[in-house]
């Protein structure tokens, strides 16, 4: 079933939705369907409503609200991913996969080590698409929110951001603690660190380190900056009983 998102709540005496531009577009001329067709559309209280296509006209999708229930495919622990900027696509096929595994927002950040260092323009525009992917990897995964994509900042700032959650694990190449060794079942708020392709400078790790954080491996085989986060996540998410 065809999944939408909206940026607002859904009052209890409401009996139908509408929806128009992209979202309406797409219905009506990329999957082609009719009325009576049913529709999943999450709101901003991660609530599901499951519904009817009772009129389409010029973009405009109307639909009853069939029943609705609280979305139960968000993972109980909040992981914010701070990505070390990577070189070509490797960005966009990472927020797809965390998206898909779970991760709640994903800040991209600019290390001492990050080979891709584009200009502000350009990093707009790629915010823009990366928010995009976001969007579609949530509909494809049927999730309860589309997570958000920050706009990138340095390291410094990144380490600032991280002191509202409850944990922040970096994950370094030269070893840490494994993960089931760094009780995460009660955690709700989780930030992870990713570094780029020549991981993160000893610097950064002293850092975060002196920022109350704590380092962890993902085992004896050194992995791709695109694998580690997806790695991490799997791991993660099955630590904290969300992969039952």
């Amino acid at each position: 079933m065809p999944r939408f998102f909206i940026d607002r709540p859904v009052d209890k005496d409401e009996t139908s939705i509408v929806l128009e531009g992209e979202d309406g577009r797409h219905i009506e001329r990329s999957l082609r369907m009719s009325l009576g067709e049913e529709i999943a559309v999450c709101d901003s209280l991660e609530n599901e409503h499951y519904c009817k296509i009772i009129n389409i006209q010029n973009g405009a999708v109307t639909a009853e609200i069939l029943y609705s229930q609280p979305c139960k495919n968000e993972p109980s622990v909040k992981v914010t991913l701070y990505q070390a900027l990577t070189k070509g696509d490797k960005m966009e096929k990472k927020k797809k996969k965390a998206v898909e595994l779970g991760v709640t927002s994903i800040v991209p950040v600019l290390t001492k080590r990050c080979v891709s260092r584009p200009d502000e323009k350009s990093l707009v525009k790629k915010c823009l698409r990366w928010q995009k992917i976001a969007q579609q990897a949530a509909m494809q995964s049927h999730r309860g929110i589309i997570p958000v994509v920050e706009k990138p900042v340095d390291f410094k700032k990144a380490l600032e951001n991280s002191r509202e959650n409850q944990k922040n694990i970096l994950f370094y190449e030269k070893g840490g603690e494994k993960l089931s060794d760094c009780g995460l079942k009660n955690v709700k708020n989780l930030g992870i660190f990713i570094g780029s392709e020549g991981g993160f400078d000893p610097e950064e790790v002293s850092a975060f380190l002196e920022h109350g954080g704590n380092t962890a491996t993902l085992g004896k085989r050194i992995l791709r900056a695109e694998t580690a986060p997806l790695a991490a996540l799997a791991v993660i998410m099955y630590e904290t009983g969300n992969m039952d």
